[in-house]
């Protein structure tokens, strides 16, 4: 049992109410240290798939089913949720799964997803709506995007039977693999 030692007078009983009030306070919380995510990079973000094939699981390990593959390198990606070294991926179609980090790399690419009725994206000169028009990208082909400024993203893209690359400017709400609004270079 503890013992006080002996206080003259008043002293001992304000000393007894100091400790009972002490006794009270909850302790501070610990800060927590472990992050929301392994890689403590926001979330979601977009990336894009490094190599091919990569099998999609419905877990995150090699002892979860296959769910389905991606056979082409370079597709868009949206990381939804981590899991240590594994990542939960959704993508255009809203499908998700779980892939490898390794199997993901951060470069940013996207596909040209048309608002109008006419079926087409148009790539501009420059980030601007008055800006001639550079190219007219069918809906589905796949860009890379190098910057975004929260209006206008600088992409080049390679149109399917035709020869030669195209750069220039489309609108970010015409890209699904960057988010509206966001800047980056």
């Amino acid at each position: 049992m503890f013992r006080l030692p002996a206080f003259p007078g008043l002293m001992r009983p304000i000393l007894l109410v100091l400790l009972a009030l002490a006794a009270l306070i909850p302790a501070a919380p610990m800060p927590i240290l472990a992050q929301d995510n392994p890689s403590g990079l926001k979330l979601p973000r977009f990336v894009s798939t490094r190599s091919s094939p990569i099998n999609v699981r419905v877990g995150p390990g090699t002892r979860y089913e296959i769910a389905w593959n991606f056979l082409v390198p370079g597709v868009p990606v949206e990381i939804i949720q981590e899991f240590d070294t594994w990542r939960k991926i959704r993508d255009f179609d809203g499908d998700e799964g779980w892939v490898h980090q390794s199997l993901l790399a951060g470069t940013r690419v996207g596909y040209a997803v048309p608002l109008l009725a006419n079926g087409e994206v148009e790539m501009r000169v420059n980030g601007s709506s008055e800006a001639p028009v550079r190219a007219r990208l069918a809906g589905g082909v796949r860009v890379s995007v190098s910057e975004c400024d929260g209006a206008w993203c600088r992409v080049s893209a390679s149109q399917s039977g035709e020869s030669g690359t195209y750069s220039g400017w489309v609108s970010q709400e015409e890209i699904w693999g960057v988010y509206p609004d966001e800047v980056f270079d």
